[in-house]
């Protein structure tokens, strides 16, 4: 289960950057991801506490933003979101659409701090 790994990642980021803006006490870790990043999202969500237990991170809330899967249609000349289809195609004129712009991502973008 690599998203135990991921988890612990995302701990020492928000105690990084909790320790970097004063030490307040971490309310809440926000986390955007993406349906093509490899995550199974329940798996993160239930590897996060372990992850934080004996942390300052402990404690907190992990609330993750689903990314919609967008796609560069070369046919339409448009972004187009994506289903939950596994194949990348325009969902307006059926093109393949190899350039995906957006799904991808598991970043921290936020953090919610207690002063």
């Amino acid at each position: 289960m690599h998203e135990l790994s991921l988890a612990i990642e995302i701990v020492e980021i928000a105690q990084a950057e909790a320790r970097r803006h004063g030490n307040g006490r971490l309310l809440a870790v926000h986390l955007r991801l993406g349906p093509l990043a490899g995550v199974v999202e329940e798996a993160l969500a239930a590897a996060f506490p372990l992850a934080a237990q004996g942390t300052e991170v402990e404690g907190a809330e992990l609330v993750i933003e689903r990314v919609p899967l967008v796609v560069y249609c070369p046919s339409c000349r448009a972004e187009r979101e994506l289903g939950a289809e596994v194949w990348l195609v325009c969902p307006v004129c059926q093109t393949p659409t190899p350039e995906v712009r957006q799904g991808r991502e598991l970043e921290v973008t936020a953090l919610e701090l207690e002063r």
